[in-house]
């Protein structure tokens, strides 16, 4: 991705756009090919977030969501939401099309499947409803995997890319469009008046007319979203396979802890294996090596002589209702929007939230625009247990993570922390998370999430400090590396800890 200069003035346009994932510099492409003066303010680099960690899916077969669609939404949902992502992925087709972008295209089908006979049942239920929401859906046994299965649903002329290459073309087109971009600017405050008024923390402004919150988890969160929204992670290894052993399609069941199967071209006839899976919540402790070494051995029981190239995690977040959140945030105002809740399916997600909001500010309304709503009527009444059951985890994670972290005797020494381990103490009056790195050196900060102040645990496999709560992560710094906390946790001094023995209570 080119690299572009943070701001360093105040500055105005018609469209302020917050994050520059697919779904942020979908929206600013959407909107400034309608004739309005855009500007994107990312907080880091481009695409550098979940959309940079994505496998590039591209695809209106999401698991097995259209039995359930037409049993809690009805009929008229599933086809909407079938239609809408559909929609999404010609999208995407045309525009690569029309920019002319080299970004790996490849139209493949895409399977849900099951090993178990169990779950046989549920995937003809899912085939039945994805037909009748007007698919191309059919239940099958046989599939290109190099393992049996006991049945899936396979929807053809599906497609699969290369996420940032895409990107890099809506990029090039958005700045020929005269389209700003600022990277490593960070927005702290939205005042959403007429026109609306945006702070960073480097102290610039910039007024809008129209503000799009497309930051993953709604940093603004003014219509109180996050209480609706849950997180979740996988895990990614990929390695080279030769093309005569390629599936030839996007495979994924959630047996196991998920297991997500795909393909891309990697030259010199070889293909890179990509499979994910071992799904967690941010944040719970989770032992990610060991995760990482389950999903090694699972591929490599499949696919023998499989060999780890490459490996990686991505972060997605889904509506307790199960439909992503894409419209006017309006507890924030009416020219406020916000892209968030895409379950795992942010390639066809983000594309279609770029594509409705700018229908929405151009207003020129899509039929789905009320499926996706955040304001929808009954979206939390409808999944009651669900919503009430993400307040109970963050409840009990706000309190519990107290007691048992930071209680005297539970967490052992610092001094006793090995390369690469870490721990949280109770030091200087308040929960202090302490890393020791592979050199040695000991990385000491505040325990306290800077969002709503929930207890970080570490993330082993990558290094970083999560949130339970809400998915808030941090380096062993504390520098925010995937929001809704937009703070670095504070740091301390590794000199103020005990070092010989208990937690400093």
């Amino acid at each position: 991705m080119p690299s572009f200069a943070s701001l360093t003035s105040d500055a105005e346009a018609d469209a302020a756009v917050i994050g520059g994932g697919i779904a942020g510099l979908s929206a600013a492409w959407e909107l400034c090919r309608a004739g309005l003066s855009v500007v994107v303010l990312e907080a880091r680099r481009l695409a550098g977030g979940v959309t940079g960690h994505t496998t590039g899916k591209i695809t209106a077969l999401h698991t097995t969501v259209y039995d359930r669609l037409r049993t809690e939404h009805g009929e008229d949902a599933a086809r909407l939401y079938a239609a809408s992502q559909s929609v999404a992925l010609h999208r995407i087709l045309e525009v690569a099309r029309d920019l002319g972008t080299d970004c790996d295209l490849e139209r493949r089908p895409a399977l849900t499947y099951c090993e178990e006979p169990d779950g046989v049942e549920a995937l003809r239920a899912e085939a039945e409803a994805a037909r009748a929401a007007g698919l191309d859906a059919s239940f099958v046994t046989e599939t290109g995997l190099p393992y049996p299965v006991a049945g899936a649903v396979r929807v053809e002329d599906q497609a699969q890319f290369h996420p940032l290459a895409y990107l890099r073309g809506i990029v090039e087109d958005l700045i020929a469009r005269d389209g700003r971009i600022h990277e490593n600017t960070r927005v702290t405050e939205v005042d959403s008046g007429d026109p609306c008024r945006l702070t960073t923390s480097a102290g610039h402004t910039v007024s809008a007319r129209h503000v799009v919150v497309a930051t993953h988890h709604p940093v603004f969160d003014h219509a109180a979203l996050t209480t609706r929204l849950t997180q979740h992670r996988d895990l990614v290894i990929a390695g080279p396979l030769p093309s005569r052993r390629d599936p030839e399609g996007m495979y994924i069941t959630r047996e196991g802890g998920k297991r997500s199967v795909r393909t891309t071209p990697l030259g010199d006839g070889r293909r890179l294996l990509i499979v994910t899976g071992e799904a967690f919540t941010p944040g719970t402790g989770e032992d990610t090596e060991a995760g990482y070494a389950r999903l090694r051995s699972w591929t490599q029981e499949r696919f023998p002589g499989f060999e780890e190239s490459h490996r990686w995690a991505a972060q997605d977040n889904s509506a307790t209702d199960g439909l992503p959140l894409i419209g006017r945030m309006r507890a924030g105002g009416e020219n406020v929007y916000v892209a968030t809740g895409f379950a795992g399916w942010g390639m066809t997600g983000g594309v279609l939230a770029g594509r409705l909001i700018a229908s929405l500010v151009t207003e020129t309304e899509e039929p789905w625009a009320a499926l996706y709503d955040p304001g929808r009527s009954g979206a939390v009444l409808g999944s009651a247990s669900a919503f009430l059951k993400t307040q109970w985890d963050t409840a009990k994670h706000f309190v519990k993570d107290r007691l048992e972290t930071i209680g005297e005797g539970t967490n052992g020494p610092v001094g006793a922390l090995g390369a690469g381990e870490s721990t949280v103490v109770r030091a200087g009056g308040g929960p202090c998370a302490v890393h020791r790195d592979d050199q040695g050196e000991l990385h000491a900060v505040s325990a306290v999430c800077t969002h709503m102040g929930c207890l970080v645990a570490f993330n082993n496999g990558e290094r970083s400090w999560e949130c339970p709560c809400h998915g808030s992560r941090f380096d062993v710094d504390g520098e925010v590396l995937q929001g809704p906390a937009m703070r670095p946790l504070e740091r301390r001094n590794p000199a103020d800890l005990d070092l010989d023995g208990r937690p400093d209570a």
